[in-house]
């Protein structure tokens, strides 16, 4: 586990009992001033973090940026993060983290709002958490703000990608080529790039020209748990209307194996109407095997993974989905479309499949012959305990934060040595 430190955003405040006023913050003890404060700039991440039971936005950049700051900021660390507002406070103590409110997703005038209030006052709210490294995740213009703000303000960023689409040319999810054309900015103008794989690593250096550091996904247990063999296939993603996760196959696998139980859990992504989503749905109700659970928030998500046999993934490209570390951090095995680069003693950690036939007989296989359920499960626990515990991500992320510092010379020492006086 990793170790707590004395820190101004040591957990001293429950999720329960956050902090709500805006009054001056506790200086910090003098041991913890040479680490750097550390701001993620994650706009979409305060109903993860708050554990918003209403809001879908529920993706796996914000489950990653939620667990990676609470990690900080419990080893000591202190963290902060720069939401839009979604009703918070200006500014909440949670969990150790100092959440700063930025404007409303829907605030401003279109065209002119990309200025105001997006750039005008994301800048501004960097400006107040004043930290020594700012983080950001997924493609977006975002990197570009990021990036331009540490240059002039003699700050460090980092960026890290969320799929293998981040390093692709023309391939971004990302919907104007204003913001795209920002982005590709972003990146030859941020100081570190961080990636999810060996995939995600070799397209950033053959189309961009940036060296970039592997830094696996992390993920906790939760406190309780019991996973057990299983019962259920398990399939959880988003049924956005563009989207590249293909549910469709998940239901074809249920028709093909009738005598196993199907749960399907997922919503519309806040897309509203959606009609994938909603055909989605519809056609679920006629297969007798399948529970259609819709949106569920995180919490009573978890639940299901205790009781899964198995996890199918249909996507057509993931960087490190979440659901896998929840899954393989309970031994349960994993059947995917799509190889995200998990290698166990230089094998394939899970099965990859192109054809629905080939699930079908590998679920099926999972089920009757209990050795080879046993022997996945036990790889997948293995796996993960070496490479996704936080413990080991942490560790990894104070290294490349260590680069940074030394990239930055003296600065934050000086800093501290100026504070001390």
């Amino acid at each position: 586990m990793y170790r707590p430190g004395r820190a101004l955003n040591r957990r001293e405040r429950t999720a329960a009992q956050p902090r709500r006023d805006d009054g001056p913050l506790p200086l910090l003890p003098a041991n913890d001033l040479q680490r750097p404060h550390i701001c993620f700039v994650a706009p979409t991440t305060w109903p993860v973090f708050s554990h918003d039971q209403d809001n879908e936005l529920i993706g796996g950049a914000e489950v990653q940026q939620s667990i990676l700051a609470r990690a900080l900021a419990c080893a000591g660390y202190r963290v902060s993060m720069i939401c839009l507002d979604f009703g918070q406070p200006q500014r909440v103590l949670l969990d150790g983290v100092m959440v700063h409110k930025a404007y409303r997703p829907d605030a401003g005038l279109r065209v002119l709002r990309f200025i105001h209030p997006r750039i005008t006052t994301l800048w501004r709210a960097m400006r107040a958490v004043d930290a020594d490294v700012y983080y950001q995740r997924c493609s977006a213009m975002l990197t570009a703000l990021v990036a331009v703000y540490c240059r002039s303000h003699g700050k460090r960023s980092i960026f890290a990608s969320a799929c293998d689409l981040d390093f692709v040319p023309g391939r971004q999810p990302i919907r104007y080529l204003r913001d795209r054309w920002l982005y590709e900015r972003g990146l030859a103008l941020i100081d570190r790039i961080v990636v999810q794989n060996e995939t995600q690593q070799r397209n950033c250096h053959a189309n961009y020209g940036r060296e970039s550091t592997q830094l696996p996904s992390c993920y906790e247990l939760p406190a309780g748990v019991s996973p057990g063999s299983g019962d259920c296939v398990l399939w959880v993603g988003s049924m956005r209307e563009r989207d590249y996760k293909r549910p469709e196959l998940f239901l074809e696998l249920a028709r093909r194996l009738p005598q196993r139980r199907f749960v399907m859990i997922g919503g519309a992504g806040g897309e509203t109407p959606n009609a994938r989503f909603d055909r989605i749905r519809n056609e679920a109700a006629t297969i007798p095997n399948v529970e259609f659970t819709g949106f569920l928030p995180l919490a009573r998500v978890e639940p299901y993974f205790d009781r899964a046999r198995i996890l199918v993934n249909t996507s057509v490209q993931e960087g490190m989905p979440n659901t896998f570390l929840q899954a393989w951090a309970r031994g349960v095995p994993t059947v995917a479309f799509v190889d995200v680069g998990a290698r166990l003693r230089g094998e394939l950690l899970y099965r990859v499949v192109e054809q629905v036939e080939e699930a079908a007989g590998e679920v099926e296989r999972l089920f009757t012959d209990e050795a080879h359920w046993a022997r996945a499960s036990a790889c997948c626990r293995e796996y993960f305990g070496s490479t996704h515990s936080t413990s080991k991500v942490l560790e990894r992320f104070e290294g490349l934060l260590g680069e940074l510092a030394s990239d930055a010379g003296r600065s934050w020492r000086a800093r501290a040595d100026f504070e001390r006086r």
